[in-house]
């Protein structure tokens, strides 16, 4: 298991230096976060961002993300200019040393949140969701969360994409990501990437717009429509996990026997409703999710690809990102490698 970090370059208030002195930390997950979606990332910034992250002793396990242009997910005429421009940015990658890329391929935003800081007894803040307060006109007036690096910020060009989408269906929107697949996953091949999708997040549809990559079902589909070993999954405990319809154990072990697991993010939600939850930290006694459960399959696969923990809340009156501080995030990293440890030891 490589475990990694995740830093948001050099304006994250978590610093290389910080993510270093955590135990048991070898890989840092990234991006080029200032390239709008559909560029070519320039070769000079991808090696820059590599020697940067190797000149703090650790190594760059994972791009998190390189964005799929909505002219993609959409099936426009132009789709076939930002494929070619998603090929050369892997080859730039693979090039660069690079061997894991994340991307996902959730309609007009990615994760969302109804609250950034969502108060849990013990005084700490941290992400939630509640499906009562999702809707459009919530979406419009900016008074859902999305993240921060989200694009979309400008109401008619939402509010048109919204119509785009729901016209579309899901139907549509499997076909543009074998599409898609069917381009860009040979590419990976030729060049010795693995490809990870990330689960939408939450895993349902939201404000009538499709979300195909949510369960067992559609992960198994998803292998099938370009049936090579880089078409893989990043195993999101938490995005998965927000349904309880989501067997966890099943989905991994499925996963495991494909030899599709390309990076894992680990992370806890305690589900209040069928569709409502917030992210509760790594234990497993403060969430839905069995968390050593989950180690003890990765260890009996020996996994040794990417991990990462994910979310975590904010403690200790620490400021920054919600969802991404540094005080949590490590305690759950530490939390992680004892269990992996344990499980090991078990066999």
């Amino acid at each position: 298991m490589q475990m990694s970090f995740r830093w948001y370059g050099p304006d994250d208030p978590v610093t290389l230096r910080n993510i270093r002195q955590i135990p048991g930390v070898v890989g840092i997950v990234t991006s080029l976060y200032h390239l709008s979606a559909g560029e070519a990332w320039p070769e000079d910034e991808i090696r820059s961002l590599v020697r940067t992250v190797e000149a703090a002793g650790l190594r760059l396990t994972v791009i998190e993300s390189v964005p799929v242009h909505e002219d993609i997910k959409l099936g426009r005429p132009t789709r076939d200019r930002y494929i070619a421009n998603y090929q050369t940015t892997l080859r730039r990658l693979a090039a660069a040393g690079v061997r894991t890329v994340c991307y996902n391929f959730m309609p007009l935003f990615d994760w969302l949140r109804t609250s950034l800081t969502y108060e849990l007894p013990d005084g700490s803040t941290t992400l939630a969701y509640f499906d009562e307060e999702v809707d459009e006109q919530a979406l419009l007036a900016g008074r859902l969360r999305l993240p921060a690096w989200n694009l979309e910020t400008d109401s008619q060009r939402l509010r048109d994409m919204l119509s785009q989408y729901r016209e579309m269906g899901a139907a549509a929107l499997w076909d543009h990501l074998a599409y898609f697949l069917q381009a860009v996953i040979p590419v990976a091949e030729e060049v010795g990437i693995a490809m990870a999708i990330h689960p939408d997040d939450p895993p349902w549809s939201v404000v009538g717009i499709p979300r195909i990559i949510v369960d067992r079902a559609a992960l198994q589909r998803l292998i099938r429509l370009c049936d090579k070993p880089a078409n893989g999954v990043c195993f999101c405990s938490g995005s998965l996990g927000a349904s309880a319809d989501n067997d966890l154990p099943l989905i991994l072990r499925d996963l495991g026997e494909a030899k599709r697991v390309h990076f894992v993010h680990l992370r806890n939600v305690r589900r209040i409703g069928p569709r409502s939850f917030y992210e509760s930290g790594h234990l497993s006694a403060n969430g839905s999710i069995d968390m050593f459960g989950l180690i003890r399959i990765l260890a009996e696969m020996d996994y040794a690809g990417p991990v990462r923990p994910d979310h975590g809340r904010m403690i200790w009156g620490e400021n920054g990102n919600p969802g991404y501080g540094l005080y949590d995030r490590a305690l759950g990293l530490a939390y992680l490698n004892g269990l992996w440890e344990a499980a090991r030891a078990i066999g």
